[in-house]
Formats: structure tokens, sequence, C-alpha cells
């Protein structure tokens, strides 16, 4: 295939719309929008649809979307199947106090495709999904202290939030990380109930157990921490953790909200993690909202009432709501053993095809990710954990002007260069994002002599 020319679309985009609606939004939100997550470069691109594998923004300009509302969209904008099911679903109503034959679906579905997943239940986010599956092993284990891994992401929970945005000035000795509150004002006994290991470092881990692993609940673990890195886990530390946890009777929390698109069977049956119990979200929603926490019927079962008042109470409003719960089903039905083979072959593309180009430039940059995830670091080893991916205030740089120059080129990469994968896609698509790639490592080449190595 010819390399793309692209000098005819390195532009600024116009973004007028996008201007006004923000300016309006400055009205009636703290920083103009109602999210912290919207991304700014220097005002956020609104969008007024999306097409597949793109979204067209409110001023007209065509992106390919590698962002995918954060992986949640895994067949991309507009998916058909879902929107036909729901169409017909909207006028029998949306949400009702009683359960539905639509949330038996979608769980049946989950419980017989994931291994970890005994019994289920359903809530609205990942941040719920997160919460109530350590709340559910803080029930079945009688201990409150949980140990989870920094920089790891796992939603809005306190004590799961604690040491995700570590710094070099919080995140303490290499051998001892430091349990850091998320925001101002956090309870500061809420750090002090929460240990924080390192990912992949398996001394760390022991040392930690053998100080306070009879106080543990849970240990919290995403097996490829986006946030984090997007790095693979050494299948000997996710061997510890299981003979760790059993030895001092803590469970295992598998976070797959974002993972669970790692595989048709999910992030820790791809890489050997056996969890008591596993939190999803995302892409189980077929792109409305959705969280679920599942797990062993034996830990499962202190969400049960049916002799008495349940160890632990949950509910929600819009809990397996049936909008959710079928759009959730026809997505992941469609999510077949052959589209995870295709979703994987395109990352292998993507990534390879990246590499070629780093190799090709000597370019101080390295990819990580697997199946159809992946991550550009501005280093030259790639990372083995998030102190190593953490990066210097001229890596961010580089990240910003690769960002911004994929968006002038009308490919929307994540601030993070952090991106994923749609079944829309097209092999021109995953071509696009090599080439966008190549181009800005030929036209930076000049500058990489003096990158630090």
């Amino acid at each position: 295939m010819l390399r793309q020319d692209f000098s005819s679309s390195r532009r600024a985009p116009l973004r007028p719309r996008s201007q006004y609606f923000f300016e309006r939004g400055q009205i009636v939100f703290p920083d103009g929008t109602t999210r912290v997550t919207v991304e700014r470069d220097p005002m956020p691109t609104y969008i007024a649809r999306g097409e597949g594998a793109y979204l067209v923004d409110v001023d007209g300009n065509r992106l390919l979307d590698l962002n995918n509302n954060f992986t949640t969209l895994i067949h991309g904008h507009g998916y058909l199947p879902v929107a036909d099911a729901v169409a017909d679903l909207l006028q029998k109503g949306t949400c009702f106090s009683n359960p539905t034959e639509h949330e038996l679906g979608l769980a049946e579905l989950l419980v017989h495709r994931i291994p970890a997943i005994e019994h289920i239940r359903f809530v609205n986010s990942g941040t719920e999904a997160v919460m109530f599956a350590i709340k559910a092993a803080r029930a079945f284990t009688g201990r409150s202290r949980i140990a989870r891994v920094e920089g790891a992401y796992h939603g809005a929970y306190d004590w799961a939030e604690v040491s995700q945005g570590a710094s070099p000035a919080s995140w303490g000795p290499e051998n001892m990380p430091a349990s850091t509150t998320s925001y101002v004002g956090a309870p500061g006994s809420v750090a002090e109930d929460v240990d924080v290991i390192r990912f992949n470092d398996i001394e760390g881990l022991e040392r930690r157990l053998a100080i306070s692993g009879q106080e543990l609940a849970c240990i919290l673990i995403d097996p490829m921490p986006s946030r984090a890195g997007l790095i693979a886990p050494d299948p000997a530390f996710i061997e510890a953790i299981s003979i760790l946890a059993r030895q001092y009777g803590i469970l295992v929390v598998a976070d797959e909200v974002l993972n669970l698109r790692q595989a048709y069977r999910g992030a820790s049956a791809r890489f050997g993690l056996v969890p008591d119990l596993l939190a999803a979200g995302k892409i189980i929603g077929g792109g409305f909202p959705v969280g679920a926490v599942g797990g062993r019927k034996e830990v499962m079962e202190v969400f049960s009432c049916l002799s008495a008042r349940p160890a632990l109470p949950q509910g929600g409003t819009f809990s397996a709501n049936p909008v959710s719960m079928v759009a959730g089903r026809v997505a992941m039905e469609a999510l077949t053993p052959t589209s995870f083979e295709r979703l994987e072959e395109m990352g292998v593309h993507v990534r390879n095809g990246l590499g070629a180009a780093i190799a090709r430039y000597d370019a101080p940059f390295t990819v990580t990710g697997s199946a159809s995830l992946f991550r550009i670091h501005p280093k030259r080893q790639a990372p083995r954990d998030y102190r190593q991916a953490f990066p210097t205030t001229e890596e961010r740089s580089w990240i910003a002007n690769l960002t911004s120059h994929f968006r002038q080129l009308d490919i929307l990469l994540p601030f993070g260069a952090a991106a994923c994968l749609s079944t829309t896609m097209t092999n021109a698509d995953l071509d696009l994002i090599v080439q966008a790639f190549g181009d800005f490592l030929e036209t930076h080449e000049s500058d990489f002599g003096g990158v630090s190595a």
C-alpha cells in the first residue's frame, strides 16, 4: 500500500461550533464540561454523531475514533443491531421496579462465558462494580483492609482511588509505596486502610502481605492496568497473587471493567488469573450505562436476601434496566470467538506497524498493549510498572505533540496515547494509524538526537 501524503491534511482544525458550545458550557459547568475526562486542546471537541469507526463533530470534521468512549464501544458508533433492539424496546418502557427477562439474557451470557462468574449482580457503572466487589470481599471475610496496585484506575470509590494518581512527589520509596488519597479533603483514614503494591513486583507483594496479609479482605487488580501503562502482567506475578491470597485467606478481585475486551472469556482467563470476584462494565452495556460484579457462588451469597437481611445490601434505581440489558446482550452476542480473533489480528497489525516505524527512525518511543489495545510511550524501554511508565515533563510534551499531530490528521488519539480498536475498523483505518505515526516521527526525526534514552 502506498504511503498516504498527509501534507495537505496537516492543518489546524476549524471548530467554531465547538467554541460556541464550550462558551455556553462555561456558564453552567464549573470548568465548561461535566466530566473531568473530557480532553481539551485547548477546548473540547463537541460531537454531532458517530458513524462506525468515525465521529463527526459539530463543525463537520470527520475523525477516526481511537477512544470509543474510553474503550466502551467495541463495535464502534451507531451499531445497528443494538440500535434496532433498543428502538424496539423504548416504547415498551425503559425501567421498572420489577425484574424483566432482559436481565436474565445478559446474565446467562456472562455466566456461561466468563469462567470466574458463577453468580452476578448488575449495577450502573464500572465504579459501582468495583465498589460492590470490594464491599462483597469485606462482607465475606469480615475484614476491611484492601491492597491495590499503584497507578491503576478503578473508578471513584474512595478506597479504590488510593494512589491511582500518585506522582514522584508522593509515591514514596520503591520497596514500600505510600498510600495517598486522590482528592483534597479525603479522609486520611481511607489511605490508612489501603496497602499499595507495585505491578509485577513479587518481592514487594510478599513484603506487604507479610505485614498485613491477615487483615486484608482483598487484593484489587486490573490484569493489564491501562492508566498504569497498559503493561502485560508477568505470569510469575499472577501466580504469586493466587498463592499468597490463598495463604492469607484474601479474596482476589479482578477489575475487568476495561479489560474484559481482551478476549472472548476476558482478561483474567487470558492471563491465568483466577479471581474470586470480577468487576465488569463498558462493553457489556452495548453503549449504555452498566456495571456488574460477579464471582464464586459462595462469595456472591453476601448479596442474598432469601433467608434474612443480606450481609451486603445492594440496589440501584437503574440497575439492570431493560435498555442496558438488551443493548449489552446484543453487543456481547456479536462478540464471537471469530470477532475476538479479528480484533487480535488488528491489534497485532497496529502494534507491529508502530514498532516498525519506531525502529525505522530510531525514535525514543515504545508500544505496549495486547488484543485491541495499544499505548505509545515516549520512552526507549517498555515500562514494567506505573513508576517506569510515569512520563517526565519532556515526555508529556512529546505525547501532547503526538496527539495534536493525530488530531490535525483527523484521528482522535487520547491524550495519554492509550487507544483502542473497534470491530468496525477496516485495514485502511489501521494503516492510517500507522502512517500517521510514521509521519509524526519523520516530521520530528531531527529532534530525536536531543532526547534522552
